[in-house]
């Protein structure tokens, strides 16, 4: 009887887990294809944002070929910011110009925010609530 509950208990948590997750559209806009390479989309918490891509919660890669392209993520946070990066070369970080200081690929940032001479920006100011992510969301790549 002990086992049965056990098994009933795991099945309800795994649907609900489910019964949680929002699946998020990303547009992503203004892709400069002659530029070649991958879109990266990544999906972060407040740890990690923008900076540290191996920290972020989810991530997908496709090949550039289209102006416009779409990311389908389900996520079950309460709260997001999202980072898109035009990785021209293929090696998955962040490509500086001859300054080592301002980004050489294009980048895009949720809420539009943008990289300024203060820096990258700031989760709080990049974060989506669980709320707003109902209709998707689009993000414009920014090229240098």
């Amino acid at each position: 009887m002990n086992k049965f509950f056990v098994i009933l208990y795991g099945v309800f948590m795994l649907s609900t887990d489910n019964a949680w997750a929002t699946e998020l559209k990303i547009k992503v806009n203004n892709i400069d294809i002659k530029r070649g390479g991958n879109i990266i989309v990544m999906i972060f918490g407040e740890e990690g944002f923008p900076k540290k891509h191996e920290m972020a919660i989810f991530t997908q890669s496709k090949k550039s070929q289209h102006e416009m392209m779409e990311f389908i993520f389900d996520v079950n946070v309460e709260a997001l910011a999202v980072k898109v990066l035009h990785d021209e070369n293929g090696d998955g970080k962040v490509t500086k110009n001859w300054t080592g200081i301002w980004p050489k690929e294009g980048l895009g940032f949720s809420n539009d925010q943008k990289i300024s001479l203060k820096g990258a920006p700031k989760y709080k100011n990049s974060k989506l609530l669980k709320e707003q992510l109902n209709d998707g969301i689009n993000i414009s790549i920014i090229y240098p």
